[in-house]
């Protein structure tokens, strides 16, 4: 059929429908478009924007076979009280068919203080496992073979010092650091944008952040030195394709400073990783996947000259969405979390985590974390979504998103471009005040009950408190503070004043890689934060702003 013939039945078909629609109330968050049609993808060539999985632009996937090769890691996110309660966990999840770890870490460690410090007082093991220094790197990943798992570590401004510990950990097995697969987050940028688990300013961020690159391609070459995250940004209200176009922009920085600092783009970009948010529209989350390929497989090739394919590849680990889950009724999130788990297959994403029914309210259970790891076991072997790859290729209405979320995002990294780059951007308050008023948005339509929210603004019912929710124990924080204090009792203290004392020179010297300084530290038993202490006197600490 010729495009004049379709467009003279689309007229007859609109003109139907507008009298059949205009007795029904409007829905403000559905497409204004009802019906697509190939006159909304006339203009895509399907050699140059879809082409085949596992070849440029990679908007079908980046492996050739994807899941009928083998399925996704399903790598469930866990961490909460001790090193001992969290390896009791971690060691239950692979028992249960997990096939990859990733470890929360409570907010202390997450901004570098020790247990110990007054103010990580009342947050000790609170939102993630408590990691003052090797000793309790080594009970986390007790009788855990660092050969065989890969872990991803959910940890920014104090990245390196983690990953020092997860190596010096692998050695004590013996474990070479060639041999460790896994993540460490190290997204520095979405720290100031989003999220707030920031150390220092950005600039010594960066060079952390490029010594890592450095350090891994030598001797950790199959650790992914970054999940450039934009889960985070979703999760502080951005739209799907703010989502994507705020982190390439933090890639693309990224990438940048890699250069500056004399690496070559193809020895670490294959190893740059990124981390989506799966959020309930199911439809514009495929195609928010298949557009950041697209994006990312351009910018590599044509700003940065990337040869190799692996450099022009967007990887992505993704986890359903934690602000989508309610407290009211909370087994609705069980289905909330399975549509987003079918979003993330069909968009193809290397790893997932799903969350649990009862994280509105509490750490999840190990009963909820068992339907949440089923979640992605039944969606894997009995759905037959993981059967063929790119199953929505071709739909006239996912393609036309595809490029509409992608038209989008460029013109955001146009923006940021013009500001002179992520760091400019953020310094400036741009896109932090982008995600604030589109979460003020979502928020006012929530509330305004033009956007429905089962449970919470509509279908509410009479509820009992819950029951059986996961609390950490207040006396967490009095143990672990003991744990600390014996180990230091116990270790050569002038060894670690001297690795601490040689660290101190180097964060002074800029052309001084940080890493090989921070593993001798770590295994001196040095705390992290001694490690991070030393380090805030070097290059002090980082105050937000937003510019209005």
């Amino acid at each position: 059929m010729s495009n004049e013939n379709i467009q003279a039945g689309l007229d007859k078909y609109n003109a139907t429908v507008e009298k059949a629609t205009a007795k029904f109330p409007a829905r403000p968050h559905i497409p204004e478009q009802g019906l697509y049609t190939p006159l909304d993808i006339k203009e895509t060539d399907y050699a140059e924007d879809i082409g085949f999985p596992g070849v440029y632009p990679y908007t079908r996937g980046v492996q050739p076979t994807m899941y009928r090769g083998r399925f996704w890691t399903m790598r469930m996110y866990a961490g909460f009280s001790t090193a001992e309660e969290s390896n009791k966990r971690y060691r239950y999840l692979i028992e249960s068919g997990a096939t990859g770890l990733s470890c929360a870490f409570d907010l202390p460690t997450q901004i570098g203080y020790d247990s110990t410090d007054t103010i990580a007082e009342g947050e000790v093991g609170k939102v993630g496992v408590a990691i003052d220094s090797l000793a309790d790197m080594e009970i986390l990943f007790d009788q855990i073979d660092l050969g065989k798992v890969s872990t991803s570590m959910t940890i920014n401004a104090p990245a390196s010092v983690l990953l020092a510990m997860y190596i010096a950990v692998a050695e004590k097995q013996g474990v070479s650091a060639d041999k460790l697969k896994g993540t460490i987050q190290n997204d520095i940028l979405k720290e100031y944008a989003a999220r707030g688990t920031y150390i220092f300013p950005p600039r010594p961020s960066m060079r952390l952040i490029t010594n890592i690159f450095e350090y891994c391609s030598k001797n950790v070459p199959n650790w992914n030195t970054i999940s450039i995250s934009g889960y985070h940004i979703r999760e502080a209200g951005s739209t799907a394709s703010q989502e994507i176009a705020f982190t390439i922009a933090d890639g693309i920085a990224y990438v940048e400073a890699a250069i500056k600092a004399g690496l070559s783009v193809d020895d670490f970009a294959g190893r740059l990783s990124f981390f989506w948010n799966a959020h309930n529209n199911v439809l514009e989350e495929v195609a928010k996947f298949r557009a950041s390929r697209r994006i990312w497989a351009k910018v590599m090739k044509e700003r940065f000259k990337a040869e190799k394919p692996k450099s022009m590849m967007l990887r992505v680990h993704t986890q359903t969405a934690g602000s989508m889950l309610t407290a009211q009724q909370p087994n609705n999130n069980i289905v909330r979390v399975a549509l987003q788990t079918a979003a993330a297959v069909m968009g193809g994403t290397q790893s997932l985590h799903t969350n649990s029914r009862d994280e509105a309210l509490a750490l999840p259970t190990e009963d909820s974390v068992m339907v949440a790891l089923r979640t992605q076991q039944i969606v894997a072997y009995e759905s037959g979504l993981a059967d063929v790859i790119d199953p929505l290729a071709g739909s006239y209405y996912v393609e036309a998103m595809t490029n509409r979320i992608e038209a989008e995002a460029w013109e955001y990294i146009k923006k940021i471009d013009d500001l002179g780059g992520a760091v400019a951007a953020i310094e400036k308050g741009y896109i932090q005040k982008e995600i604030q008023d589109s979460a003020y948005k979502w928020q006012m339509d929530v509330e305004s009950g033009a956007r429905v929210i089962v449970g919470v603004n509509k279908f509410q019912v009479e509820e009992e408190a819950p029951k059986n929710l996961l609390r950490v124990d207040a006396s967490v924080g009095e143990k672990q503070k003991a744990k600390v204090e014996a180990m230091k009792a116990k270790r050569d203290n002038a060894a670690v004043q001297a690795a601490l004392a040689d660290l101190k020179a180097a964060c002074g010297d800029e052309n001084e890689n940080l890493m090989p300084h921070i593993l001798a530290a770590v295994k001196t038993y040095a705390t992290l934060g001694e490690i991070c202490g030393v380090m805030r006197e070097v290059f002090g600490e980082y105050e937000a702003h937003v510019n209005l």
